[in-house]
């Protein structure tokens, strides 16, 4: 079997603004390691005990294209194939656009694609690659295999997944479920039967493609017109404009796996993180005696459980509890670790306010 890694660079991580940005996204900042998140998401490919071809493909925006060649570089990955999407139109599309590129690629193989978003944290590498190895066994079974985390906590902040038949090391999917109230986390968690979408996927590429015709045609088409009318020059694929724009932009699990009855789903019990907030980043990070957080130059007093990142400018926290505190060139944050997930919103009011000028 030949395994295709995807991964999907396509985001910017507003809930880590001001760090990340449109120009430096999350994925390409080394938020956990040294490595930037997508040098770390590539690096652990080295883990699996597969057939995987030399280049991996990473599905991206044009703008990131040279610091993304760069990164891989480093790590060893130069002969990755870059897509360019004009746009971003989600990960539906970006799945059939490797799909069919590695149709095209490998025609003989059969091949089966691991689609990876670029801004997670998995310190467990042993037990991904095992749960990947699983994902494989189903997917060779003519599965469509999502990955579920193993919960720790009663999250509001993940959809979930419920598992239902057991098949073995992997579960069919009874269904999924979107973001629920804490009330209904803790029930989900009680149960034992629920599971974080991850938001990482196995699949042959024809079996996608296949369902992607019965429930999502015309995005497969718009996917096979951009495809055609893509330039090409060495490795990177820039997808035909005017077609990839007329694409619907959803999700697999909208456009996919909430409407196969090939659905299954593979435990995954390895640290995962989507790193999609500045509390699910103290909680990755190391912690002082007093459970702080602080990165480059901080003073702190009386301080506790708090998470602070220092760039040129010293940063001074007294008596602060619980609070996040960044500083950077173009702004500073300062928020309750609590209210993490609203740093979105002023990434939102900030945009809008510059849009009104």
């Amino acid at each position: 079997m030949m395994l295709v890694p995807v991964v999907l660079s396509g985001g910017f991580g507003t809930r880590l603004w001001p760090l990340s940005d449109q120009a430096h996204p999350k994925q390409l900042l080394p938020l956990v390691t040294e490595k930037s998140l997508l040098q770390d998401t590539v690096s652990r490919l080295t883990a699996l005990d597969e057939r995987v071809p030399a280049a991996t493909i990473v599905v991206c925006n044009r703008s990131h294209g040279p610091l993304i060649r760069e990164q891989l570089a480093a790590v060893d990955q130069a002969a990755s194939l870059l897509v360019y999407e004009p746009e971003g139109r989600n990960t539906a599309p970006a799945a059939a656009i490797a799909a069919l590129l590695t149709e095209q690629l490998y025609p003989a193989e059969n091949p089966t694609l691991l689609i990876l978003p670029a801004d997670h944290a998995i310190p467990g590498v042993d037990a991904f690659a095992k749960a990947v190895g699983v994902a494989r066994d189903a997917a060779e079974q003519g599965h469509l295999v999502t990955f579920g985390v193993v919960p720790d906590r009663p999250e509001t902040g993940y959809g979930y997944i419920k598992r239902g038949a057991e098949l073995g090391e992997y579960y069919a999917v009874d269904k999924f479920v979107e973001k629920p109230d804490v009330e209904r986390a803790q029930e989900y968690i009680a149960t034992g039967e629920y599971f974080w979408n991850s938001g990482m996927f196995m699949f042959k590429a024809a079996a996608y493609l296949a369902e992607l015709e019965s429930f999502a045609p015309q995005l497969l088409t718009s996917c096979r017109q951009a495809l055609d009318a893509a330039s090409r020059e060495e490795e990177i694929v820039e997808l035909g404009r005017d077609a990839f724009l007329a694409c619907p932009s959803d999700s697999i699990d909208y456009a996919v796996m909430e409407h196969t009855s090939k659905a299954a789903v593979v435990p995954l019990d390895a640290g995962w993180s989507d790193v999609g907030s500045w509390s699910s980043l103290y909680d990755l990070c190391e912690h002082d005696a007093e459970g702080n957080v602080r990165i480059g130059n901080t003073v702190t007093l009386d301080c506790r459980a708090s998470y602070f990142r220092a760039g040129d400018r010293v940063i001074a926290g007294i008596g602060l509890d619980g609070f996040v505190v960044v500083d950077t060139p173009n702004a500073v944050l300062i928020a309750p670790k609590d209210r993490a997930q609203d740093v979105k919103r002023i990434v939102e009011k900030l945009e809008g306010d510059e849009g009104g000028k």
